[in-house]
């Protein structure tokens, strides 16, 4: 039965990309919000994401709070509606702030760790450092849990054979390694909970995160450069690129360090954050959710 499941769901999967598809990209976007604001407020796994959201910034309002619900809801369904797009978006939607860093990447002859988050259209990430800011880029991704699905979307996150892209496991963490390695400027997301990590405070509860960001850095002398993705307006985007970090011994500073950054940008735009990981040390790892 999960196999008939599975292939029902990459078929919608299928036919709604191809639909999307044939949509001019701001119509594409448009519809994609309009379906997931209308339907995602309404489903279970929004209870946990209001959760998150009361205990991470209890200084918003009710209003505030089912705004931000709503507008993460949007951002969703956009992201998945300009799947099809990215190449137009990379080439004509994004305004890049602090170019000069770009520049130092150029130069410097070495590799980079970019470190960034779950935020706007995150799927932008690597296409954009590839082909907008003219470097060689790869990334990590977490395989959907329905292999089909993830063989629909791969045709799409694959389509750059300039890209290295790779599943999420001991492998990547590997091909992480070979990338920079090879001068390649690796994206990595750090705003997922990782059981094997390093319990640091985010929005002051403890969360385990990954420091393979800093560890890079540290052991192939590298820069360590924090990157945001903002929405602009509708299927218009901000990359802003940030100094590199400062890395030292200490792990747990290190990730202090990138959890106050990505505090400050959720913080500023709540809306396009997903809400609804299950990041915290203290969530129960079973819910009604």
């Amino acid at each position: 039965m999960k196999k008939v499941r599975y292939l029902a769901e990459a078929a919608l999967v299928y036919i709604l990309l191809i639909v999307m598809r044939a949509l001019p990209l701001d119509t594409a976007s448009a519809a994609g919000g309009a379906i997931a604001r209308t339907i995602g407020p309404r489903l279970a796994s929004s209870r946990k994401a209001r959760r998150n959201l009361a205990r991470s910034l209890p200084h918003l309002s009710e209003d505030e709070q089912n705004a931000a619900i709503i507008a993460m809801w949007d951002n969703l369904g956009r992201n998945f509606a300009e799947m099809p797009h990215l190449l137009q978006i990379i080439t004509e939607r994004i305004t890049v702030v602090n170019p000069e860093i770009v520049d130092m990447l150029r130069s410097d002859g070495k590799g980079a760790v970019m470190m960034g988050a779950h935020l706007a259209n995150w799927e932008l990430a690597v296409p954009a450092i590839r082909r907008t800011l003219d470097l060689s880029s790869g990334g990590v991704y977490r395989a959907p849990n329905n292999p089909y699905v993830d063989t629909v979307l791969k045709r799409l996150r694959h389509a750059d054979p300039d890209i290295t892209l790779t599943p999420k496991s001991r492998g990547g963490a590997r091909d992480m390694v070979r990338a920079i390695k090879d001068g390649r400027h690796f994206v990595i997301l750090i705003d997922q909970k990782y059981n094997e990590g390093i319990a640091a405070p985010f929005f002051g509860r403890p969360a385990m995160t990954s420091d393979s960001f800093a560890e890079l850095g540290r052991k192939f002398d590298c820069p360590v450069i924090p990157f945001r993705i903002e929405r602009l307006d509708g299927a218009h985007f901000r990359f802003t690129l940030h100094p590199p970090m400062t890395i030292t011994d200490n792990s747990a500073a290190n990730i202090a360090q990138a959890h106050a950054l990505i505090e400050q940008w959720i913080t500023e735009r709540p809306g396009q954050w997903l809400w609804l990981h299950r990041r915290w040390i203290d969530d129960k790892e079973k819910t009604n959710d």
